[in-house]
């Protein structure tokens, strides 16, 4: 194994499996457990933490942002996530002005809960809205109502939150526009600070693909898709949102750092069932790991080896660009010149100009001596360009 060098700023990953329902779309690492054991799962994120913290390179590097991601987070106590955030501090330099996010389900959630959290050290809710239409809500297998999202966006204002995300979900089978559009601008009305928005994508190995291969569903077809897209942009950007990401958007200086830090190729660490970390190498190189996904497995394996390891990769310098181009280009920054340089010791376009000039001569690319960005007739087909990278 090559040896390997820090990229700051460092990120924080900690996967918190449990659900009281795994939605039938979702191809996360989740599990439903009527009665976790949390006691034993914080000891195993401690005993992943206190690893790290001596191990090249994260040793005495500083952490710029937790993010405490699921599964359901707000379905831990606060103690838990008190103790990670505690000892990420004493075993790391937790920056004082870290983002610390907690993401939130309003089925699973109360005002005493989200002041535990703020307490514990949380900054920043993410609330998986999904949408404000009840019928929708049923059909995604929500276990919240529109009005429990309402109440669990005002209760976490009323708890002190000045940060807070809203996920919603557009391209729904048979949803109208003006359906989506009711949703999107009452969730505007509410006032977060940002914005998560996603087309439905049925995921290989869930119960939604199970069920859409034997009996297809009415989604989107491209010209409707791309109506929800344009038109969702351009409502956020009348309501003084900024796209920073294709599917992400913020009030000026609050963007996520932490999402926003694996788009940039930072280096993260991940703990928890199933949560994957990566460093780089010194010859431009990356090494990724990832953990035992069952959660009782990997409450057994940390507690007892200090790491749970499932499985590790490396990337040659190669391999590592063409990934960080592919992160890139998904953010309105695109792929800015001097940060690559700086990383890979390559232009970028030197790196990239076979597979992107085609794109750049039909308009779907701005190339200057800053960087490399989609134009806005190539946002729709962002995927391919990227991909085109790889």
């Amino acid at each position: 194994m090559p040896p390997l060098r820090a990229s700051g700023p460092l990120h924080l990953y900690v996967h918190i499996p449990f659900c009281i329902h795994k939605c039938h779309y979702c191809d996360f690492n989740s599990h439903e457990r009527e009665k976790p054991d949390w006691q034993a799962y914080q000891h195993g994120l401690l005993a992943e933490l206190k690893y790290w913290a001596v191990t090249v390179p994260f040793a005495n590097q500083h952490i710029n942002s937790i993010f405490f991601g699921g599964g359901t987070p707000s379905l831990a106590p606060p103690s838990l996530i008190a103790s990670v955030i505690r000892a990420s501090g004493d075993l790391f330099h937790l920056d004082d002005d870290a983002e610390i996010t907690l993401e939130a389900n309003p089925g699973t959630v109360d005002a005493g809960n989200f002041e535990g959290y703020r307490q514990a050290g949380v900054n920043r809710l993410s609330i998986g809205v999904q949408s404000l239409n009840d019928t929708e809500l049923g059909w995604l297998e929500r276990i919240h109502n529109r009005r429990q999202a309402i109440a669990a966006y005002h209760a976490g204002r009323e708890t002190g939150f000045d940060n807070i995300n809203l996920d919603l979900m557009y391209g729904l089978p048979d949803q109208p526009l003006q359906a989506w559009f009711d949703s999107l601008q009452t969730a505007i009305s509410l006032g977060p600070e940002h914005l998560s928005c996603y087309q439905l994508t049925v995921e290989p190995h869930t119960r939604l693909a199970t069920s859409h291969a034997s009996r297809p569903y009415p989604l989107p077809d491209d010209d409707l898709a791309l109506s929800f897209f344009q038109q969702t942009r351009q409502q956020l950007q009348q309501a003084g949102y900024q796209a920073y990401e294709i599917s992400n958007f913020s009030r000026p200086g609050r963007a996520c750092r932490h999402n926003d830090g694996y788009w940039q190729y930072h280096d993260y660490i991940g703990i928890g069932a199933g949560a994957a970390g990566k460093c780089n190498t010194p010859d431009g190189g990356i090494i990724r790991y990832s953990n035992i996904r069952t959660p009782e497995r990997y409450m057994a394996t940390a507690s007892a080896e200090a790491c749970a390891i499932n499985t590790r990769e490396s990337l040659d310098s190669q391999k590592a660009a063409a990934e960080a181009g592919w992160l890139a280009l998904r953010r309105t920054a695109g792929i800015e010149r001097s940060l690559f340089r700086q990383r890979f010791h390559r232009d970028a376009w030197q790196y990239f100009s076979n597979q992107l000039d085609p794109w750049h001569k039909q308009g779907m690319l701005n190339v200057d001596d800053r960087g490399i960005r989609l134009t806005e007739n190539g946002l729709p087909l962002a995927d391919a360009i990227a991909a085109s990278v790889l």
